[in-house]
């Protein structure tokens, strides 16, 4: 299909600027694909949709505080920007922005709000999608030493990427473990502890996987044809324990509930020929568009995502590109809030 079907216009009060007191008491959009009916409802329902052998599958991978501020102390001058990965040889790949340009062997210190804390890092050289390897003049792990200098990653459409107090807490899930993402998995922001517990007491299974949202997730597509879109890979893991859990829900007519696109592209690049799930862990670059089947998700909470992006396509793919389309228009309609910190979608 074309990039061009999957756009739609919408007014800017509707991106969610801060979250909601109560994380469950955000707005949940329930589409039924069976029946083509679109229903109002509040994540707090959630667990009413559930039955005793489910399988609940959330993402646990947990946001790393990886916006950085520093000054260049060759210049003197500002520099800004975001942690993107670490290698195994200790240097960072990172993307930034300053006043003309840095150059090979230069340092900028990292400092944190108050500038107690002071961090340099090295440039060695700019790769050729424009962001650079650097190396931290600190012995450390990555997340110690972001830890002590980084910034909660808060997306530039909410309040220009201006992090405030209560960011930490939540632009993270309440079950968030495994460091290693630039951006929440934002579907798995409306659960609380409690919800979890009424998931369990419905006789549910939660199963974790992780994939560490990267920078990819927010890339545009630029090609109309979206056949000729080359995706960007994650890191994610599917241990064996949670293959067999999924796998035993499948055996006994349970079906499997996915908390996010992230937990969609777990579950899918780790099945078989077979429809089996079988332990995974490394990139996946699995772009899952028309005609796509799907082998192992049967029910989705998602947020809602931008236009022309592939989590939309993704998401249209499994409701149904009508029904999809219409339940959008709904949400819209309806003054539902979109993005990150917005309301939430379930496909059943």
């Amino acid at each position: 299909m074309a990039l061009s079907e999957y756009d739609y216009s919408l007014p800017t009060e509707l991106v969610a600027q801060k979250p909601l007191l109560n994380r469950s008491d955000s707005r949940m959009l329930v589409v039924s694909r069976d029946s083509g009916l679109i229903e109002d409802k509040r994540v707090r329902d959630f667990p009413l949709y559930l039955a005793s052998g489910d399988c609940l599958v959330i993402n646990n991978t947990k946001v790393l505080p990886a916006r950085l501020f520093g000054i260049r102390c060759q210049t003197g001058g500002k520099w800004e920007g975001l942690f993107v990965a670490s290698n195994s040889d200790g240097s960072w790949r990172v993307i930034g922005k300053t006043r003309g340009k840095i150059k090979p062997n230069e340092m900028v210190e990292l400092r944190d709000s108050e500038g107690a804390n002071r961090i340099k890092i090295k440039f060695l050289t700019q790769l050729e999608d424009g962001s650079w390897l650097v190396v931290p003049e600190f012995v450390g792990s990555v997340s110690d030493i972001l830890e002590r200098v980084g910034y909660v990653p808060i997306p530039p459409y909410i309040r220009n990427g201006e992090m405030n107090s209560e960011d930490k807490e939540r632009y993270q899930t309440v079950y968030a473990s495994q460091s290693g993402a630039v951006a929440a998995p934002t579907a798995g922001l409306h659960f609380n502890s409690r919800i979890l517990e009424e998931v369990k007491l419905c006789g549910v299974e939660i199963v974790e996987v992780t994939l560490h949202v990267g920078l990819g997730t927010f890339k545009p597509i630029e090609v109309e044809n979206i056949d000729d879109h080359k995706m960007h890979s994650e890191w994610c893991r599917l241990t064996a324990s949670a293959a067999a859990a999924i796998n035993n829900c499948k055996k006994n007519g349970g079906r499997i509930i996915a908390v996010g696109t992230t937990s969609v592209r777990v579950i899918e690049s780790s099945t078989d020929n077979t429809g089996n799930l079988i332990p995974f862990e490394g990139e996946t670059s699995l772009f899952i568009k028309p005609p796509y089947k799907f082998k192992n998700v049967d029910m989705l909470l998602t947020n809602f995502h931008f236009p022309k992006s592939t989590l939309l396509i993704l998401v249209c793919t499994l409701g149904g590109y009508d029904l999809i389309r219409k339940a959008y228009k709904e949400a819209i309609n309806q003054k539902y809030r979109f993005f990150s910190y917005g309301d939430a979608m379930l496909i059943i």
